[in-house]
């Protein structure tokens, strides 16, 4: 697959679509930020507010209804129930997400290694009890200022689980750590992969070139999981992403 093509679905409006992650290579490297840490209380404030934001919306008619321009602002991806907070107008390409995580060990499952038909901007939040784990097949590069940046993330490397048999990806990793913000800039079609340890972890997230991914693909309307391409099959359970270092 050639990941910087014009196109890069097969199937524009396919929302479990699996390409072929052997012959897979990112054409960039995702960018990390580390921006805070807080006190266990705050830090529980701020996320368990934004996750209501979220589960509230997943229980309104109208966020799960389409709207006047076909979007439903509640949906659901492999990491987490999302809610569009800010749609794209025209003359306005971006929008805005809020996705409350799923805890891997509690529902025994790790989200997919994916790509998106276009470029990301996230800011992990966690609360108390709960890491994030990010995981791309191609190293991070992690900003740090002297005197600014509040700390380091841990990373380490591993094999990616569930790897066709004869063959071998390097996984690398980071650990967003408890009561934390990090930011992460993810290319258009490079790798990565979320997946929470623990109940209390929300991403703020801006997709700046929405409605020109939307266009380039040729899909119908603003989805996801349609503007996603897996790398995986299947889902591996919680032992392929909950084991972390201590």
């Amino acid at each position: 697959m050639d990941a910087v093509s014009p196109t890069m679905k097969h199937t524009p409006d396919e929302e479990n679509e699996v390409q072929d992650l052997i012959g897979f290579r990112d054409p960039a490297q995702n960018r990390v930020t580390p921006v805070a840490q807080w006190p266990a209380d705050i830090a529980f404030a701020i996320v368990d507010r934004l996750a209501s934001v979220v589960r509230e919306a997943h229980k309104s008619e109208v966020a799960t209804t389409a709207d006047a321009e076909g979007i439903v602002r509640a949906q659901t991806f492999e990491e987490g129930d999302v809610y569009m907070l800010a749609s794209p107008f025209d003359g306005y390409f971006a929008d805005r997400y809020l996705m409350d995580f799923y805890d891997v060990e509690e529902r025994d499952m790790c989200s997919r290694m994916h790509l998106h038909t276009g470029l990301r901007f996230v800011r992990m939040m966690t609360g108390p009890g709960t890491r994030i784990r990010v995981s791309s097949l191609s190293p991070f590069i992690v900003g740090d200022v002297t005197g600014v940046t509040p700390f380091a993330p841990e990373a380490f490397e591993d094999d990616l689980p569930g790897t066709p048999e004869g063959h071998r990806r390097t996984r690398y990793n980071l650990i967003v750590p408890e009561n934390s913000w990090v930011d992460m800039q993810i290319p258009r079609g490079t790798s990565h992969q979320f997946n929470a340890i623990g109940p209390n972890a929300v991403i703020d997230s801006v997709h700046p070139e929405e409605s020109i991914e939307v266009f380039r693909e040729s899909m119908r309307d603003y989805r996801m999981m349609a503007q996603t391409i897996f790398l995986a099959e299947e889902k591996q359970g919680a032992e392929a992403c909950a084991d972390l270092p201590r």
